[in-house]
């Protein structure tokens, strides 16, 4: 394949378990057995260059982890993830893998917690472009943490700051001015606006979309706000404790969505011009990880389950536009048109 139209990313067939077992010699008196956490199940997808891929779903699906685990973080307990043909997950250690990584960063969620309130502004966003030897010399360095600030809407006189003498948005500035310190190619965005008022989402969310467009950047959202999703990703993926369950093309998984579970999840959308309409619910509540069900995670809450749902795990399968995971869909128990829901998650948004 020609490098130039070959994937930012490939995430193929991830697995993140935690042990959370108590320690052996209690076990060994208790005769409890181990206990695992299943985080994120078999994952696979890939985010093209210069385009946003969104993971989304409830807390606790395994998107933040699967976010980790890309960025080096959390190590994978199976699978591949490669950045521009390059294994991270298996060369993490590697020089080489150093070297990647710095076409490679992150947003966090909380600006409040991921900024050091003991530094000033021109140590956190000069951190990584000392780390990896960007830019060298003090006077140079100062030059391109001002660069960087007035690049994210701050001042260049905001360098002698401490992170206390800024709001949650220009915070979340800081940060993403911090992200920029490596030239990276990549950036993953977990959550980078939930902790932000609405009208502080639009400027932040605005304010990515125009430096992906100026540096030709790529991104991974993670994100639970589908409003946020249809303001800036290409491509969706939908997960379900640990797995994913739809993905394809977002306008088109947004507005008829297929899976059982995409459909709840854009029926909780709140939609002022169809007050009174009926709405979908689901009983019940999420699986533990600990203790995943047998077969389609999603069966003790889906109105469609039957017995093959409970002992035979989906795998996603091309279904008209997109990626689905679901026997009921294959098998056709459950109505293939479902009503458009693209007008009311544009009408929820930034």
């Amino acid at each position: 394949m020609d490098a130039s139209h070959s994937p930012a990313l490939v995430v193929d067939h991830l697995t993140v378990r935690f042990d959370v077992s108590r320690p052996w010699l209690w076990r060994l008196f208790s005769r409890e057995p181990r206990r695992i956490v299943h985080a994120v199940e078999d994952v696979s997808f890939t985010v093209e260059e210069g385009k946003t891929f969104a993971l989304v779903g409830e807390s606790g699906c395994g998107k933040s982890t699967i976010a980790r685990t890309i960025c080096g973080i959390q190590r994978p307990s199976g699978g591949a993830v490669r950045f521009r043909g390059f294994d991270l997950a298996r060369n993490a250690s590697h020089r080489a893998g150093f070297e990647h990584r710095r076409d490679m960063q992150m947003i966090f969620q909380d600006p409040y917690s991921s900024l050091n309130p003991r530094w000033r502004v021109r140590h956190i966003v000069a951190e990584p472009i000392v780390t990896h030897r960007t830019v060298t010399g003090r006077a140079a360095v100062s030059s391109r943490v001002a660069e960087l600030l007035e690049c994210v809407g701050l001042s260049a006189n905001d360098i002698r700051k401490y992170p206390h003498e800024f709001s949650g948005g220009q915070r979340q500035r800081i940060s993403i001015a911090r992200a920029l310190g490596t030239n990276p190619a990549f950036i993953v965005c977990d959550e980078p606006t939930s902790a932000l008022d609405v009208s502080v989402q639009a400027q932040i969310l605005n304010l990515m979309r125009s430096l992906q467009e100026q540096f030709k950047l790529t991104y991974l959202l993670i994100s639970h706000n589908l409003a946020v999703v249809a303001h800036m990703a290409d491509e969706i993926g939908v997960m379900y404790l640990g797995r994913l369950v739809e993905r394809g093309d977002a306008q088109q998984v947004l507005a008829t969505p297929a899976h059982p579970y995409t459909r709840f999840l854009l029926d909780t959308v709140p939609d002022m011009e169809r007050l009174g309409r009926p709405r979908s619910s689901i009983a019940g509540e999420v699986p533990s990880p600990l203790a995943p069900p047998p077969g389609c995670a999603f069966h003790p809450r889906c109105p469609f389950a039957n017995n093959r749902c409970r002992s035979e795990v989906p795998q996603l399968k091309r279904f008209k536009n997109a990626w689905v995971a679901c026997h009921a869909i294959e098998e056709r128990r459950i109505e293939t048109e479902p009503e458009p829901h693209g007008a009311r998650v544009s009408g929820v948004g930034v």
